[in-house]
């Protein structure tokens, strides 16, 4: 959509990591329209199977979640910009859902490639559940690991 490589090797200012918030079409969305963005790709991660087909991932027996890939410009938008987004695009109480879509591979779960990263998305774990505390709402779910092999669909 950006009209940029989806699998370039990524430039001395750039990162990536990996969210998974429900179905990836509308997730990816959301992530393309942010300034300093340079790609996005849809595809799964978290599970066990190498380059798993969407019927596998759809099975629940490959471990995968649906996730969009982002790759941004460190120096035209900050990682905590799109954990904003992230936590604030779809509901992260809710398990293996989101909305309507039901099953493991809709669940909430980001994929850090840096130590940095894990860092930042563990306290705003932490900062989102207060939040949700103080608004009367359940437990975050989100599944947070780092290095997950992406798989592009």
């Amino acid at each position: 959509m950006l009209g940029t490589p989806l699998r370039a090797p990524l430039l001395d200012d750039q990162e990536e990591a990996v969210f998974a918030c429900g179905c990836f079409w509308g997730a990816e969305k959301g992530f393309w329209r942010l300034p300093g963005v340079v790609t996005t790709a849809v595809g799964y991660a978290g599970g066990t199977v190498d380059n798993p087909s969407y019927n596998q991932v759809c099975s629940g027996r490959t471990g995968h979640t649906e996730v969009v890939r982002v790759v941004w410009s460190t120096p035209a938008i900050d990682f905590s910009d799109l954990l904003k987004l992230f936590w604030e695009c779809h509901d992260p109480t809710q398990g293996n859902r989101q909305g309507n879509d039901t099953g493991s591979q809709y669940r909430s779960a980001v994929y850090t490639t840096t130590e940095q990263q894990l860092l930042l998305t563990n306290a705003s774990r932490e900062a989102y559940q207060i939040e949700l505390n103080q608004r009367g709402f359940g437990s975050i779910t989100t599944e947070i690991l780092a290095n997950q092999t992406f798989f592009l669909c």
